[in-house]
C-alpha cells in the first residue's frame, strides 16, 4: 500500500467513524438484527443457523445481512435481504441496529452503541492457538503485540460469545480475555443441520443439488491456511499437497473428492485434468452441505473435524507439515497425535491406502472416535440455535 492509498484510506475511515457516531445517537431499531459471516463473503455458519431459526420462530424481527459487494449474488440467489458493506446505508443500519451477529471480527473503528447487543458466534472449536495464546504472530500487516491488542479491543465489545463445549469455553475465556459468565455454552447453531438432515433422502437431495455422483463414495478435503504463506494481508497461498493424479488413478472408479479451501486462501484451483473425479467447492455457500454428502473427511489442522464428528463418520488427518505448523506457526491446545479421532498420515500414498481401508470397513469409526465425540460434541443434538436465541433475543425482549 503506497502513501497516497494509506492517506485516502485513513481519511475514509475518519469520515465513516464520524458518520457512524452521529447516526448511533438516533433512536435505536431494537428489533433490527444485522448478520454477517466471514466478512460478508458467505451466507453460512452460525449466523446463518440463527437467522433461519429466527425467521421461523420470530418473524417480528427485521433481519438484514451484511454482504461484501463481490459476493452479493449469493444473497440475491436466495432472496435474502442484504446491505453492501462499507456503504453509507450499511453504516446507517449498523449504527441503529439492536443486534449484531457475526462469526469473525468487525472493524475496530465502529464503536458499539449502547443500544446494540453484539453476539459473537465465532467459527470453530479451537485446535490451534488463538488470540493472546499465540506466542508469535506470522501474519502479514501486523505483529504479535498489535495482534493481541487489537483482539483484546475487539473482544471487549462482545456482549455474548457462543461456545460449542466446555473445552472451548475455557480456552475462549483465556485467549480472548473474556468474561466466562457471558459465554453461551450451547453447542454450535451451525451443527443443528447435521442432526436434522442426516438421513438418506436429505443427503440424496443435497448430492443432486451439488452435482455429485450418486453412485460414488464421496471424500471431502478441507485444509486450513498457513499464517506465513501469503500474497498480502487477507490473501493466503496454498498449493494442494495431495497427488490428485495418483488418487484418480487408484480411487477414481469408486470415489470422488470435493476440495474446500479456507475462505482466506486466494488461489484458484485448476482441476480440469481431474474432471469427474475432483470438484472445487471452495466457493460453495455452506460447508455443512458438504459434510452431509461426504463419507469421510480429510483435513489437517482445521477446526472442521470437530463439526464433522457430529456425523460419526471417519476422519483422516493429512498432516504433512505437522512439526512446523505445531512448533513454529501456531501451537496446539491438545496433543493431536494422541487425541485425534482418526489416523494421521503425511504422504498422498498413505492417504490413498487409508481411504481404501475406510471403504472396506464401511466407513465405521473406532472406540477412540467415540471418546472424542463425548468430549466435543455432547451438547449438539439439533437445538443449539434455540438455546442461543432464547438466551439473547427472548430474554432481552422481557426487559
Amino acid at each position: 500500500m503506497n502513501q497516497w492509498t494509506k492517506w485516502v484510506t485513513t481519511g475514509v475511515v475518519r469520515i465513516y467513524r464520524m458518520v457512524f457516531h452521529i447516526v448511533a445517537l438516533l433512536p435505536a431499531r431494537r428489533k433490527l438484527i444485522v448478520f454477517e459471516s466471514f466478512f460478508g463473503r458467505q451466507y453460512s455458519c452460525n449466523p446463518r443457523a440463527l437467522y433461519e431459526y429466527m425467521q421461523d420462530e420470530h418473524p417480528e424481527y427485521t433481519m438484514i445481512w451484511s454482504a461484501d459487494p463481490h459476493y452479493a449474488s449469493l444473497f440475491e440467489e436466495r432472496n435474502v435481504r442484504y446491505v453492501k458493506r462499507f456503504t453509507i446505508r450499511w453504516v446507517w443500519l449498523m449504527a441503529r441496529a439492536g443486534y449484531w451477529v457475526t462469526n469473525v471480527r468487525l472493524p475496530l473503528w465502529m464503536k458499539k452503541p449502547k443500544h446494540t447487543v453484539y453476539l459473537q458466534t465465532w467459527h470453530g472449536t479451537p485446535l490451534k492457538k488463538l488470540g493472546a495464546d499465540i506466542r508469535e504472530v506470522h501474519m502479514p500487516g501486523t505483529n504479535t503485540e498489535n495482534y493481541r491488542n487489537n483482539f483484546r479491543k475487539e473482544s471487549s465489545r462482545w456482549d455474548y460469545l457462543v461456545s460449542p463445549n466446555a473445552y472451548s469455553s475455557e480456552i475462549f475465556e483465556r485467549a480472548f480475555h473474556y468474561d466466562r459468565d457471558a459465554i453461551i455454552e450451547s453447542g454450535y447453531p451451525r451443527n443443528d443441520r447435521l442432526h436434522q438432515l442426516n438421513n438418506e433422502a436429505a443427503i440424496r437431495d443435497l448430492k443432486e443439488k451439488c452435482g455429485v455422483p450418486l453412485d460414488k463414495k464421496v471424500v471431502l478435503y478441507a485444509p486450513t491456511w498457513r499464517d506465513d504463506e501469503f500474497y498480502e494481508k487477507g490473501r493466503y497461498k496454498f498449493n494442494v499437497p495431495l497427488n490428485l493424479a495418483d488418487m484418480q488413478e487408484q480411487l477414481g472408479d469408486e470415489f470422488v473428492i470435493l476440495l474446500r479451501m479456507h475462505y482466506l486462501i486466494a488461489d484458484r484451483l485448476d482441476l480440469k485434468a481431474y474432471k469427474g473425479f475432483a470438484y472445487d467447492f471452495s466457493n460453495y455457500e455452506d460447508i455443512t452441505d458438504l459434510y452431509l454428502i461426504s463419507d469421510a473427511l480429510i483435513t489437517d489442522y482445521s477446526s472442521v473435524f470437530f463439526d464433522y464428528a457430529n456425523l460419526k463418520r471417519p476422519i483422516l488427518f493429512f498432516a504433512y507439515d505437522l512439526d512446523r505448523y505445531r512448533d513454529k506457526l501456531r501451537g496446539f491446545y491438545f496433543d493431536l497425535e494422541n487425541e485425534a479421532p482418526g489416523p494421521i498420515v503425511n504422504t498422498s500414498e498413505q492417504v490413498i491406502e487409508k481411504l481404501k481401508e475406510m471403504a472396506a470397513l464401511g466407513f465405521t469409526v473406532s472406540e477412540r472416535f467415540n471418546d472424542f465425540y463425548q468430549k466435543f460434541c455432547y451438547l449438539e443434538s439439533g437445538v443449539s440455535s434455540k438455546r442461543v436465541a432464547d438466551r439473547i433475543f427472548t430474554e432481552r425482549e422481557k426487559l
